[in-house]
């Protein structure tokens, strides 16, 4: 075998510089655009899991006749309730994956009221901060508001 044949097999060092230094500026460009949306991600995530917890409740009213009541709450998604309004046909297994409430991103729970004051029903995280109101990151996310 010749050298030639040798040195055509693989990379030289400069090569690989090249590369790494061409993969350092591609990660200078994008990491902090990534690195900067955890927030808008956590939001994103919230407003999935309100038409997600919506849509449960939407088949709860189907089987049952009726919302949970606020009393009740979303638990009732889970647990067949033994207060108030007893559902006539509950689901076995209930209405959500995993077979519990998640919380909102943030850990906070989610907020549900039956009768809603802005639709049939209210459901709705605090957001960032925790305390109703705010702007920005800590604007609520209301299920009233999504599209």
């Amino acid at each position: 075998m010749s050298n030639d044949r040798l040195r055509d097999g693989g990379f030289t060092l400069i090569e690989l510089m090249v590369v790494i230094v061409i993969l350092g500026i591609l990660a200078g460009f994008v990491v902090p655009r990534i690195m900067g949306r955890p927030e808008e991600a956590r939001r994103m995530k919230a407003r999935v899991q309100i038409q997600s917890i919506e849509t449960a409740l939407k088949l709860y009213k189907l089987d049952n006749g009726d919302y949970p009541t606020t009393e009740q709450g979303l638990q009732a998604l889970v647990e067949a309730p033994t207060v108030g309004k007893l559902p006539r046909a509950w689901r076995n297994g209930g209405y959500l994956e995993k077979g519990k409430v998640p919380n909102d991103p943030w850990g906070g729970d989610y907020l549900y009221l039956f009768p809603g004051v802005h639709g049939e029903l209210d459901l709705f995280s605090y957001g960032s901060d925790g305390e109703p109101g705010g702007e920005g990151k800590n604007k609520d996310i209301n299920s009233w508001e999504l599209d």
